[in-house]
């Protein structure tokens, strides 16, 4: 599980409930025509955006956000470094037997050992990779559109409420309820937006671009042991992956 992502959502609404609650009967902020307005309307409209079958893979691809397992990039390196010492020792079948902790190199070893050729592995791998990046980008521009429509449904409950408190000014017990919509529309849509969809759309973002950087270091994994790269320049060569601070943290443990 994503530690930062619950924290940050758990703060962030904990302090607004709070903020509600110090002013007295929670309830108040509870409306259902105007949770209707916003709710309803956003996701109705976002549908009218995506397919449907689009439309319910972006939940599965908002999880990722809580429960995404971030590939340690340092033991990555030192698999393929140990997978690159067999084959140049023992040939390619040699790696049939070896144990591969990460699925993706996994396929990539499964398909040398298979004796396929470098550039169509390369292929597999690349396309494997590409449509991952479109199912993100997909899931992305879903919560991105909910996070502008959310407000842009808020400002149209607030004109709704307006409305209806405008012409029964002569019932002064249809104002509140009016007014009541007229202002909850436009904090619903404001919370949707600014403390779910947009930072879960950043990070998305981010989870996106860490999966794909390790997947394409698996592929340059792969390359390099097809090509018989020795172990050490292919060490070198994957380290351009890691930050510099991290490169000297593996240093230092080498020489311990």
């Amino acid at each position: 599980m994503d530690i930062a992502s619950l924290l940050g959502f758990v703060i962030g609404i904990s302090i607004i409930v709070a903020a509600i609650a110090s002013g007295g009967n929670m309830m108040m902020y509870v409306d259902v025509p105007s949770l209707l307005i916003v709710f309803g309307g956003t996701f109705g409209v976002s549908l009218m955006r995506i397919s449907l079958s689009d439309f319910f893979t972006s939940f599965g691809i908002l999880s990722k956000t809580f429960f995404n397992k971030r590939e340690n990039l340092t033991l990555l390196i030192a698999d393929a470094v140990r997978l690159a010492e067999v084959a140049r020792k023992n040939g390619l079948l040699a790696l049939e037997n070896e144990v591969v902790s990460n699925a993706f190199m996994k396929k990539g070893i499964d398909l040398c050992v298979d004796g396929h050729e470098a550039d169509f592995i390369r292929r597999m791998l690349t396309q494997d990779i590409d449509l991952m990046v479109a199912r993100n980008e997909v899931g992305q521009s879903m919560w991105k559109g909910v996070g502008d429509l959310a407000p842009a449904m808020g400002m149209i409950g607030t004109l709704v409420g307006l409305v209806q408190m405008m012409s029964n000014m002569n019932d002064p017990a249809a104002i509140g309820p009016a007014m009541a919509i007229a202002l909850l529309t436009t904090l619903y849509g404001a919370m949707i937006s600014n403390c779910f969809a947009l930072p879960l759309v950043d990070k998305l973002a981010s989870v996106l671009s860490y999966e794909k950087k390790y997947k394409e270091l698996v592929v340059e994994t792969i390359s390099g042991i097809q090509e018989g790269t020795n172990p050490r320049v292919l060490e070198a060569l994957l380290n351009s992956f890691v930050s510099e601070k991290q490169r000297k943290v593996n240093e230092s443990a080498k020489h311990e």
